[in-house]
């Protein structure tokens, strides 16, 4: 084991990378919960929360085995946050896509995922998109996120005058919601592991006093994943529809640049990369992605990501491939807790949506907010992506103002070719397509 991982070679021990596992296992466990509950919204078929909470956990599990037994590293994956919802509410919901068809959207960019990484063009990409854009789209996903979680709560109401106000929070859904964010506030400040899985457990408790948690046990039988199971569907006429490409190409660009940033940022905290800022064996790290973007969408789930809840098992001194099976293994013992999965309400996963949001908000500091030509572009990127309720749209929006304030500011020269193309083509879809 200590050959296979080179463990002692990585000055980390058994005990470290388990301890690793074990941690980041804690921290990422909500997505087991509240992945489900954001797709079911658009997957309603019978059987369908159970099943997305076993394709949960497969595209998981087996995208974090193969980031431990492929890349060596200790990084962990699952369906992303964020992506879910625009998958759900933006894609299915609003745009009227059939979920079968969604799922044929992330599986496609799945396998241009692993095209371009095998070709090796990923670094050019990564260059061509502005570094504002990128951080202001994380920013955004967290706002859109955060809006979702108020509004599953009843926190934040539709009203026919100013269009969004309060809602009543003495309600048991936003009474549940409101004491679920307090205990993961409190406990994530404390650095208590695991306090989001803790906060919903606590709030599906309190749910139980108000009238909206029916429990429903703790183990059972694995649920059938027939429901969601190789249902993605690609007709010819999805393929040629650009209405589609636009879709594949929002997965893409979000689950890139989220991969690149966490993947970048976990090696650079625990130490792991080269004297020039390299991550060595980066190939087989964005493979373990990419892949299990394309099977979790097999499974039935949305988009996999690198999660950077890994960095609590590097806190806890995780630094080989060890690690991510410890985690893969924990989230595969799971399947057998589809009862408790089911007894919990939204309005205690709500919490989690709300909280992960703020923390994906955190970035926008790096942003040079007094140079004009990087700001607006950016803050339009992050606020209309909940305004429109959709990601893509900020992401469109935000890409067509660049180069456009760029050109008139004198600054045309800053912007990548493949920037240009990018923003007339967002210009042509919005026109004609859209």
């Amino acid at each position: 084991m200590d050959k296979f991982f080179k463990i002692s070679e990585s000055g980390s021990t058994v005990k470290n990378e388990i301890f690793g596992g074990i941690a980041t296992f804690l921290t990422m466990a909500y997505i087991i919960f509240v992945n489900p509950s954001i797709l079911s919204s658009a997957i309603k078929v019978d059987g369908a929360y159970g099943a997305l909470m076993v394709a949960t956990i497969l595209g998981g599990a087996v995208a974090t085995l193969t980031m431990g037994l492929l890349a060596n590293y200790p990084f962990a994956l699952a369906p992303g946050m964020g992506l879910n919802a625009y998958f759900t509410y933006t894609v299915v919901m609003k745009m009227g896509v059939d979920w079968r068809v969604a799922l044929g959207a992330v599986f496609i960019e799945g396998l241009i995922f692993i095209l371009i990484t095998l070709v090796g063009v990923r670094t050019y990409i990564a260059n061509a998109i502005p570094h504002s854009i990128k951080i202001a789209t994380s920013a955004g996903i967290g706002l859109f996120i955060t809006f979702i979680g108020l509004k599953n709560a009843g926190i934040v109401v539709s009203d026919p005058a100013t269009y969004l106000a309060l809602g009543k929070i003495t309600t048991p859904e936003a009474l549940t919601t409101i004491i679920g964010l307090l205990i993961i506030a409190a406990l994530y400040a404390l650095r208590v592991p695991g306090s989001i899985l803790i906060g919903i457990l606590l709030a599906t408790i309190f749910g139980a006093f108000v009238g909206i948690t029916k429990f429903n046990g703790v183990f059972g039988p694995i649920p059938n994943i027939a429901p969601t199971f190789f249902k993605l569907k690609l007709t010819g006429a999805s393929l040629i529809d650009p209405s589609f490409w636009v879709i594949v190409l929002t997965f893409f660009f979000v689950d890139f640049f989220d991969t690149t940033g966490t993947l970048m940022g976990l090696a650079n905290s625990a130490g792991m990369t080269d004297k020039e800022g390299n991550l060595p064996r980066a190939t087989k790290a964005y493979m373990a992605d990419a892949t299990g973007t394309s099977i979790g969408a097999l499974f039935g789930t949305s988009t996999v990501t690198t999660y950077i809840e890994s960095g609590a098992g590097i806190a806890q001194g995780a630094r080989t491939g060890l690690a991510s099976v410890v985690t893969a293994g924990l989230m595969l013992l799971m399947l057998f807790m589809s009862p408790l999965a089911s007894s919990i309400p939204a309005a205690a996963t709500a919490p989690a949506l709300i909280f992960v949001g703020s923390l994906m908000i955190k970035n926008l500091k790096i942003i040079d907010w007094d140079d004009t030509t990087e700001g607006l572009p950016a803050f339009i990127t992050l606020v209309m992506m909940p305004l429109t309720y959709s990601i893509a749209t900020g992401i469109t929006l935000g890409m067509i103002v660049y180069p456009i304030v760029k050109l008139f500011s004198g600054k045309a020269k800053d912007v990548h070719w493949l920037t240009w193309v990018l923003g007339f083509l967002f210009i042509l879809y919005l026109i004609y397509l859209r």
